[in-house]
């Protein structure tokens, strides 16, 4: 028998739930990292966006985002996508950015992380690149404003991106 086997009922309940609750946390605060590390601690940066799709009448007020400047070698992705490095690899892509002028823009895609610099971490592990900016979600009304102001002129997303190349967006506005 284990010494916590020998508790009484209510001794047990007392040490395996705080446990538990402690585990639950631990697995929230995991999951979201990335986006509360690029928040908190993230270098703010401009970059130019077209939405991919409208309004999605299943999810509400989402607008997928495509982020033309962040091609590099004239890749194409599908559905607007950042597109693959087509390397035969999967996993973890660094796109390096450098500031040119009002936006930032992508200088080259690597496997490896890069030592200084501004950098996205992103994914391709399944068809097309993801770094985990592609969506924003907004009221109604918001997003069909949205919509109108991309018909008629530049859109830039404000994103913050942190010194491992976490990144959230905090703003999307007209330029």
């Amino acid at each position: 028998m284990t010494r916590l086997t020998q508790l009484p009922t209510t001794h047990r309940l007392a040490v395996t739930l705080p446990v538990l609750l402690l585990a639950q946390l631990g697995l929230v605060a995991a999951g979201s990292w990335p986006q509360l590390s690029a928040r908190t601690t993230g270098e703010e940066i401009q970059l130019r966006v077209r939405p991919v799709d409208p309004i999605d009448p299943f999810r509400g007020a989402y607008v997928a985002l495509n982020y033309p400047d962040l091609r590099v070698n004239g890749a194409r992705g599908r559905d607007g996508g950042l597109g693959s490095m087509e390397d035969g690899e999967n996993g973890t892509v660094y796109v390096t950015l450098r500031d040119d002028g009002d936006v930032w823009v992508a200088e080259d895609w690597t496997r490896e992380r890069p030592d200084d610099g501004t950098y996205l971490r992103c994914d391709d592990r399944y068809w097309q690149i993801r770094c985990g900016i592609e969506s924003w979600f907004l009221p109604q009304d918001e997003a069909l404003a949205l919509e109108k102001a991309v018909q008629r002129g530049t859109v830039v997303a404000t994103v913050k991106v942190d010194g491992r190349g976490n990144a959230a967006i905090v703003g999307v506005s007209q330029d």
